[in-house]
């Protein structure tokens, strides 16, 4: 019989406690809009080049009686786009100093994609300059223009900073304001359209960049539970171990039985299109930590591997954004939630699982554990809502970012047509896709000899045998697309949508972006 002592420590492992987190969770900077140019301070003001000032840089420039066509004559200023010039505004402005911004030429025709860029640009140039995000005034009359913009200076002004204790490193920007001709107008189509898709992607960020001491699969779901708490039209299951061995979900159940802290399986449930519609299903990969189980990873690269759950966040991103538009469609949201850790219950190479399909699995490398944790998620997912369409997010193979590197997701389906669509998507959102080889020989190269199929291999092409495990637990008749995301869920380096290293959600906006056009308000 256990003594008290050891039935307390029970306890404490099977509720999975962690260390006490002082700092709260960051919410997403704010977008405020107004017509009125502000009379103290600092200002960002997008100018273009051959000194065309726009409607709110002539403003300042009769105001000044041309003090701010001087100042930009005197530095040289040519405007180019992403380029800046601070200068000390004309006394008469009542400002402190203004921020140029290079906007290129007036007369070119740039695209959503290149003025959200602009707004990230513009608001990490000017937090690295005041510390803070002063107005930002660009002269772009149309409504949608100046929404992009200001999506964009909402992305980029994000920076996971919430572990510093040095206030100085601490970075709290709690809204941004920009200046429009039409206030009442941006402020609803900005609502409406892209409000919801800037916090979809922050939330995502701020759940892939957490530390698995803080986000395991657990605790992924309360997260996810208060992010989606006010939005309309939600259901959320969840499965926990003992729901996985009631209906043979082996494979996840197996990935994750090596940890204390134990698997789940969350499906958030979006219907708000026709009753009877088919929803669209995402599917994503939710290592919380991956040490590669028995098949023990390289410790010195070990570190990043909390962003192997990087699949799951984007894919409850996405439905957030769909949802937070009240889009008129049917999406589901499936996040396969295991910690794939060594210990005395892990499962072992060469050991044999059986999904939830009834296929048995041999597992060849504990290290292939996404894959598994995805056959039950994709079987799941597709018996249960025979869905329009079904999308995995994972960072599955090191051998895709390899491939592809930075610039591009790997992306892999049975249906071709489904291919033209998505690569035009990614091309406008900036989440760009890149097809790769899907055929018979890697199917044949997963093929066990003592089970089904195997999830690794030393024949097996990367991620394109990676793939072909994935599609053999999705009915060939049902469309799907696999997004190899390994070398693009996270980056070193700040960029326009992001002001510190870590997650990119990958995904969302290309996803989001996608149903819109191709899924919602169909007859």
């Amino acid at each position: 019989m256990k003594t008290w002592p050891l039935l307390l420590l029970s306890l404490i492992l099977t509720l999975n406690f962690s260390p006490a987190v002082a700092n709260k969770n960051s919410s997403p900077t704010q977008i405020n809009f107004t017509q009125q140019l502000p009379t103290t301070g600092n200002l960002i003001l997008g100018v273009y080049t051959d000194g065309e000032l726009g409607q709110f840089g002539n403003q300042i420039n009769r105001q000044s009686e041309g003090g701010l066509q001087h100042a930009i004559k005197t530095t040289e200023f040519k405007a180019e786009i992403k380029s800046s010039q601070l200068i000390t505004a004309p006394k008469a402005t009542g400002l402190a100093q203004i921020l140029l911004i290079g906007l290129g030429e007036k007369s070119a025709e740039q695209s959503n994609l290149v003025w959200q860029e602009l707004g990230g640009y513009a608001a990490q140039k000017a937090a690295k300059t005041f510390s803070q995000i002063p107005s930002m005034a660009f002269d772009v009359n149309h409504t949608n223009t100046t929404a992009q913009v200001a999506f964009g200076a909402q992305l980029g002004s994000y920076a996971f900073t919430k572990y510093y204790t040095d206030k100085k490193r601490q970075t709290i920007q709690k809204n941004i304001t920009i200046v429009t001709a039409d206030e009442a107008a941006t402020t609803s189509h900005y609502k409406q359209e892209l409000s919801s898709v800037a916090e979809a992607i922050w939330y995502t960020r701020d759940v892939s960049n957490e530390p698995a001491n803080v986000i395991y699969p657990a605790s992924f779901v309360a997260r996810w539970r208060q992010y989606l708490k006010d939005i309309k039209n939600i259901t959320i299951k969840v499965f926990d171990e003992a729901d996985m061995l009631d209906i043979n979900m082996g494979a996840i159940y197996g990935v994750g039985r090596g940890s204390q802290r134990p698997p789940r399986m969350m499906v958030v449930e979006y219907m708000n299109g026709k009753k009877g519609d088919a929803p669209i299903v995402l599917v994503g990969k939710g290592i919380t930590f991956d040490t590669g189980g028995i098949s023990l990873k390289n410790p010195p690269n070990m570190w990043n591997m909390k962003y192997d759950m990087s699949g799951a966040a984007s894919a409850l991103g996405t439905l957030y954004a769909v949802a937070g538009r009240g889009a008129k469609v049917n999406v589901v949201a499936i996040a396969a939630l295991a910690e794939n850790m060594p210990s005395a219950n892990a499962q072992r190479p060469g050991d044999i699982v059986t999904s939830m399909s009834g296929k048995t699995i041999q597992i060849r490398s504990t290290d292939a554990e996404g894959r598994l944790v995805l056959a039950d998620g994709n079987y799941y997912g597709d018996t249960k809502y025979n869905p329009a369409l079904l999308i995995n997010l994972a960072t599955l193979t090191g051998s895709a970012s390899r491939a592809t590197g930075k610039d591009y997701a790997p992306m892999f389906t049975r249906h071709d047509e489904l291919v033209p669509q998505f690569i035009e998507m990614g091309k406008l959102t900036g989440d760009q896709l890149w097809h790769m080889p899907l055929n018979d020989n890697h199917f044949k190269a997963i093929e066990a000899d003592i089970a089904d199929v195997m999830n690794s291999g030393p024949d097996a092409p990367g991620a394109s045998a990676g793939a072909a495990f994935l599609a053999t637990f999705v009915r060939e008749t049902t469309p799907w697309v696999h997004l190899d995301i390994a070398g693009v869920a996270w980056g070193s380096n700040a960029i326009p949508f992001k002001d510190s290293p870590g997650s990119t959600a990958f995904g969302i906006r290309l996803l989001n972006a996608y149903i819109k056009a191709h899924h919602e308000n169909k007859p």
